[in-house]
């Protein structure tokens, strides 16, 4: 059975990222997404990125695609350091 995306390591790194950059506590925005809620994650994004945020996160199949990229690849590897 494939690993859930929320359930992923790899997720769990760029949520650290995604952290830093949003300003925004790494469990807050981890507990929001679970509930299915976005609020503080979309709250530091510019309108743009939000949209295409909330877009990814409503097509689970991208969302995996994604995160087997290499390039989500390369940023776990380089975050894990």
């Amino acid at each position: 059975m494939a690993q859930r995306p929320q359930d992923s390591p790899q997720l769990d790194a760029l949520l650290q990222a995604v952290s830093r950059k949003l300003g925004v506590p790494a469990d807050t925005l981890k507990a929001e997404l679970k509930a299915g809620k976005f609020d503080a994650a979309l709250s530091g994004m510019k309108p743009k990125e939000a949209a295409a945020f909330q877009q990814l996160l409503n097509n689970p199949g991208r969302l995996q695609q994604m995160m087997n990229s290499q390039q989500a690849k390369a940023l776990y590897e380089k975050l894990k350091q």
